[in-house]
């Protein structure tokens, strides 16, 4: 059926499988045909999830799977399955699970898992090198040694294999009935990332360092001026510290995943879409609170950075930029000095070197630089370095790219939708706005079929069912999206995929969400997600967002359900609210219901408030601009047409009289500060 050194991954469209098609190991994609085969053969199961931009991904095929030695002791042993972790996250989020429980170390990527032929897995890794090294075995070696323990030490594996499945449940929270919800978990979480937080370089904990932008937000909910002083110390310095680190591509826009160092100096280069979409929303707000240039800049390079190099023809966005260019990580990144004193000018060079740290010593092992904000630039070194910029992005131009994976995921979109439109409101950017509508537009007419959300989209073929996060992430989004420009078919589409999302997803006994819909697959286990990870959490975003949307329609339903997912999961935040703050930005609104600002009038009039609107930090409000144009609104947002701006102010169920002056109207929403 495939050419010679071809495999089945050869028909799938995410780019991961597809670097892994012409490998010598019999690669299957997760489907039926190959679990069927490891049971009809009594064959263990080699599961080896990755993704696209993961450099230690890139390392173990070098090494490994591009190895006809190293396959065909693979392909004698296991049916193999490589399984990309974005279009599978339900897979991901169960086998990284079942890692910390039979290693009791962390998991990552490469994942590495040995299963018997029922997908229940009885040994598992990360990286493993082809020969003996870094305290690793080799992997053939160890693939023989899994092997035979699957075949001569089956009673052992199936009482472990019992023992997994037990444990694998016992994390799935039950219901509790209904709590008594108070703010002291807030209070407690707050008080853990102050305590965790890096006054020196900004960020929680050590090396290495991940941006936490959900954690950030739960402090920048706090930290206005007169407000959390130590919360706005932890936000600031920390989003400082990473615009001014090498996290942050200064050439280009854009953050990377991580950062190796407690500076932020050296990340792994990998740009990650549902990284910078978060990140836009904070910088966005930070400017709004501080005011600061550097986080204006860091909001309009990202911004053109995502148009430029991240959103489809389509208009859609794809999913992430590698690390690697030319077998090198970093390598499209990174600079020598004299390549960039040959490109700039003597005095565009002396601002360069003295501002972007290349009058020190090398940063990138030890022979070249990734750039940082090493000096604050003067006044008259502002324009040189801009005309360096622009010479360095030319030459840089020039360079092999790094490998873009442009499959469209629907929950990374809808990240990157949020992100647009916010910023798109803060800052009066119209085609910032116009990106996210056309995002927005593509998954709409792509990804939602006959009232299905499907998860990822590549080549002209949308499949895979959508799991919570595409439905959470993207109603969440659509209620930002409506913030920023009404369009009733957003309301619409929020309002369908909120009825989805009860449906399919909620558990109606116990309440709260489970990962994935009650029509999926049947896996070993199905997860009910609370805390963030890399994105926030899904029942955290899913309670959150139907409680706004409830609130805007006077939707009982979607509060209720809310609801119900907070008492699920309030016993455990009660107990340790730490990696908690999606479910906690649910709770904090549960506490104190989300102001609804409602202006109608002539448009002209309208746009003006809004604009004076935007430059108001209101995290804890829902606003919503509808112009006398439109017609056949729905029953909570029909308020009458009028010569002059009115607006109309509820906080729950408590709703003002209609306001016609922006003073008054400043004065009432900023008169009490609803921070718990």
């Amino acid at each position: 059926m495939y050419p010679a050194m071809t495999n089945r991954l050869a028909s799938e469209t995410s780019p991961y499988l597809r670097q892994h098609a012409h490998n010598p190991v019999h690669w299957q994609p997760w489907d039926q045909a190959a679990l069927l085969r490891a049971r009809s053969e009594n064959k263990p199961i080699l599961l080896s999830i990755g993704y696209s931009a993961c450099h230690w991904c890139h390392v173990m095929a070098h090494e490994s799977f591009e190895d006809p030695a190293v396959a065909e002791v693979m392909n004698r042993l296991f049916v193999n399955i490589k399984v990309d972790r974005e279009e599978r996250p339900d897979l991901d989020q169960i086998y990284q699970l079942a890692h910390q429980f039979i290693t009791r170390r962390s998991g990552g990527w490469p994942l590495t898992m040995f299963l018997t032929p029922d997908g229940t897995p009885y040994f598992g890794g990360t990286y493993f090198p082809k020969t003996p090294r870094y305290g690793l075995p080799g992997f053939p070696q160890l693939c023989e040694q899994v092997a035979q323990a699957f075949y001569t030490r089956r009673g052992d594996i199936d009482e472990q294999n019992t023992s997994l499945r037990e444990a694998l449940a016992s994390v799935i929270p039950n219901g509790a009935g209904v709590a008594e919800l108070d703010a002291a978990p807030l209070q407690t979480a707050r008080q853990l990332l102050l305590d965790n937080f890096d006054a020196a370089w900004g960020g929680f904990g050590g090396a290495p360092k991940f941006p936490h932008p959900t954690d950030l937000a739960f402090l920048l909910r706090r930290a206005a001026p007169g407000q959390d002083e130590a919360a706005r110390k932890v936000v600031l310095t920390t989003l400082t510290r990473m615009a001014e680190g090498g996290i942050y591509d200064r050439i280009g826009g854009g953050f990377c995943r991580y950062s190796v160092d407690e500076r932020w100096e050296i990340p792994h280069f990998e740009k990650m879409l549902y990284d910078n979409g978060p990140l836009l929303v904070l910088y966005a707000d930070a400017w709004l609170l501080e005011g600061d240039p550097l986080y204006r800049s860091v909001v309009e390079e990202t911004a053109v950075w995502v148009m430029r190099e991240m959103q489809s023809p389509d208009g859609g966005y794809y999913s992430s930029l590698d690390a690697d260019s030319e077998g090198e990580e970093g390598k499209y990144y990174v600079w020598d000095r004299a390549e960039i004193q040959a490109l700039l000018s003597s005095d565009e060079w002396r601002a360069a070197a003295r501002c972007w740290g290349l009058d020190r010593a090398p940063n990138f092992e030890g022979q070249h630089w990734n750039l940082i904000a090493a000096q604050a630039p003067t006044a008259s070194e502002v324009p040189l370095l801009t005309a360096a910029r622009a010479r360095l992005f030319a030459a840089r131009g020039q360079r092999v790219r790094p490998g873009t994976d442009d499959k469209i995921l629907t929950s990374w979109n809808a990240l990157m939708i949020r992100g647009m439109a916010h910023a798109a409101r803060i800052f009066s950017r119209d085609e910032w706005l116009c990106s996210a509508q056309r995002a927005t537009d593509f998954i709409r007419t792509t990804l939602w079929r006959d009232e299905y959300l499907l998860a990822t989209y590549k080549d002209g073929k949308a499949h895979l069912n959508a799991y919570l996060d595409d439905h959470a992430f993207l109603i969440d989004a659509l209620l930002e999206l409506m913030q920023t420009e009404y369009r009733p078919a957003d309301l619409d589409f929020a309002r369908e995929l909120a009825d989805a999302l009860l449906e399919r997803f909620e558990d109606r006994t116990e309440g709260g969400f489970f990962f994935t819909s009650h029509d999926h697959e049947q896996l070993i286990s199905r997860p009910k997600p609370g805390h963030d990870n890399a994105t926030p959490s899904g029942n955290g975003v899913a309670a959150h967002a139907l409680q706004r949307l409830g609130h805007l329609l006077g939707e009982p339903r979607y509060l209720e359900a809310a609801r119900r997912a907070l008492d699920l999961f309030w016993p455990g935040i009660q107990a340790g609210p730490s990696g908690s703050s999606s479910l906690l930005a649910a709770l904090e609104e549960a506490l104190t219901p989300p102001r609804t600002i409602v202006l109608r009038g002539p448009e002209e009039a309208l746009r003006d408030w809004r604009h004076r609107l935007s430059a108001m930090p209101l995290h804890d409000s829902l606003i919503v601009v509808l112009p006398n144009s439109l017609m056949q609104l729905p029953d909570a947002l029909n308020k009458p047409r009028t010569d002059e701006v009115n607006v109309w102010v509820c906080e729950g169920v408590n709703c003002l009289s209609p306001i016609t002056s922006f003073d008054v109207l400043q004065a009432t929403i900023s008169k009490s500060p609803k921070v718990n």
